[in-house]
């Protein structure tokens, strides 16, 4: 009988063990897999586009200079649009109704001292302008160098004057003389000679086409 209890004795404690035992076999957890974290597209970059601010009517964009206007302008036309980068004496050359007035001004040897010259206003007689002098006081002028300088100074002052300046000045000019300005718009006359084309923008100077030579008194 003893033996038979301890059989089943033992048999339990086999059996209980085993089942221990068996509580405590841990099944391994498995690890986490890796995850990539999905891709996130930027955010679309933020433009500020200014809209373009067109000029209100009747302001001027800086820089920006008046149109040459008078009844003489639209035949010199294409020559006036292509001198308003260059200084004046070299501008003179470059249109045919000032023609006469630059080969004065090389002439009286003034050319570099006007391209040299900051800011000044320039009154050219055209062509028909020294065509109405009789020939043989124009080429008396002509010839004589020192005349010649004086009457180029007298069509000369300091300041780039524009139109809106003139009306009712008294302009003192380069050769030490005075010029009046009568009338207003586009009804000036400097000296009694009238206006062809005024408003004429070089790089350094404002010219005024007219249709007289002025002669210092």
């Amino acid at each position: 009988m003893k033996r038979v209890l301890l059989a089943a004795a033992l048999a339990l404690t086999a059996s209980t063990a085993g089942t221990v035992a068996h509580a405590y076999v841990r099944t391994p957890t498995p690890e986490p897999s890796e995850t990539s974290m999905p891709e996130t597209s930027p955010a679309p970059e933020e433009t500020s586009t200014m809209p373009e601010v067109s000029p209100s009517p009747g302001e001027v964009s800086p820089g920006a200079t008046a149109t040459p206007s008078g009844p003489g302008c639209s035949a010199m036309e294409s020559e006036l649009s292509g001198i308003a980068d260059k200084p004046v004496a070299t501008a003179l050359s470059q249109v045919t109704e000032l023609s006469t007035f630059s080969a004065a001004v090389k002439k009286a040897g003034l050319e570099e001292n006007l391209n040299s010259a900051k800011d000044i206003t320039v009154f050219a007689p055209d062509n028909k302008a020294f065509d109405a002098i009789p020939k043989e006081a124009r080429d008396k002028v002509m010839a004589d160098k020192e005349k010649l300088v004086k009457a180029i100074n007298y069509h000369v002052v300091e300041g780039k004057k524009e139109p809106a300046d003139l009306s009712g000045a008294t302009l003192k000019t380069l050769q030490g003389g005075e010029l009046t300005v009568k009338g207003s718009g586009e009804n000036l006359t400097i000296n009694g000679a009238k206006i062809v084309c005024g408003g004429i923008h070089t790089s350094n100077a404002v010219v005024y086409v007219v249709d007289k030579v002025l002669m210092p008194q």
